[in-house]
């Protein structure tokens, strides 16, 4: 039986992974995994249920979020965004261009988001495959998840925010049971574009009744739900390093970024496996990361 290996996100802590061999899955010590994938605390647990997410503070480690910034800025500065190419579809990446600041000097200031991810490099897959956070994903959503999207939302000063949406309303899978993974990369003020959500909204269908955003500098796909009650909305406030999961569900906004530093955060999302039907997307990338409650290490 062949094994590889994972990085836990400790310094000197490898972890075996189980692998498909002939088309069968191999369990390579579910149980010494156990000590790392948790279920979800009592307190996650009732949150979720009740509000449709949590938040579990200082999940990562401001060093390594500092790696991902780092490492998020090099990639940015290979791609020329300009007014007549604000996209860019060609290389490994997705790369979509925050237009309104098109005329930065770097051009990784001319970034909105990159898609894509969590398969090619290496940084972003530890996060994405964290045994801490499969343990949750396999209590959530069950025995056999993909994570499907990523991308890493720069969120420059001057950004625009996202109008009021619902994950599902994009992805349209089917069963409906995805998740999102919010890991703040810098901390989210009141004052430089936080998410805002309606606590519970997740127990709601999707809202079809829909407009594009009217904004000339708004991202291409941007709708915003109309006639919904949002009198309950509470921003979301994040120090660098924790990590917010959330229902596809769950009614969720952004303000723009009205400060003089970024609001960054690096996004998974998660899916029950391999799924039938739903809509392939550009800058979707279906990869295993748990099958029979196991961790796999997905083929680059």
């Amino acid at each position: 039986m062949a094994v590889s290996t994972a990085s836990c996100g400790g310094p000197v802590c490898w972890l075996p992974v189980c692998v498909v061999e002939r088309g069968a899955f191999v369990d390579a010590g579910r149980a010494w995994f156990a000590q790392y994938m948790q279920g979800l605390t009592e307190e996650q647990r009732q949150s979720w249920g009740d509000n449709g997410y949590f938040i579990q503070r200082g999940f990562y480690d401001q060093a390594k979020v500092a790696l991902l910034i780092d490492r998020i800025n090099e990639i940015g500065r290979t791609y020329e965004l300009t007014p007549e190419k604000p996209f860019d579809l060609e290389g490994d990446f997705v790369v979509q261009s925050e237009r309104r600041l098109l005329d930065a000097i770097d051009p990784a200031e001319r970034v909105a988001k990159i898609f894509k991810l969590h398969r090619p490099e290496a940084l972003f897959n530890e996060v994405a495959t964290d045994p801490r956070l499969l343990g949750w994903l396999a209590e959530l959503v069950g025995d056999d998840v993909d994570c499907f999207l990523s991308q890493f939302i720069f969120k420059r000063p001057g950004a625009l925010g996202q109008p009021w949406h619902q994950d599902q309303w994009y992805f349209r899978l089917d069963p409906p049971k995805q998740i999102g993974v919010w890991l703040a990369c810098t901390d989210a003020t009141i004052d430089n574009g936080p998410l805002w959500i309606v606590p519970g909204s997740h127990t709601e269908g999707v809202h079809e009744k829909v407009e594009g955003d009217p904004r000339p500098d708004a991202p291409l796909g941007y709708v915003e739900i109309q006639g919904a009650d949002t009198s309950t909305e509470e921003p979301v406030l994040m120090n660098a390093g924790d990590i917010m999961l959330f229902h596809t569900h769950l009614r969720h906004r952004s303000t723009d970024n009205g400060s003089d530093a970024m609001r960054a955060a690096m996004v998974y999302h998660y899916s029950v496996a391999e799924l039938d039907g739903g809509e392939v997307q550009f800058n979707h990338d279906w990869m295993p990361v748990l099958r029979h409650g196991s961790p796999l290490q997905a083929d680059a």
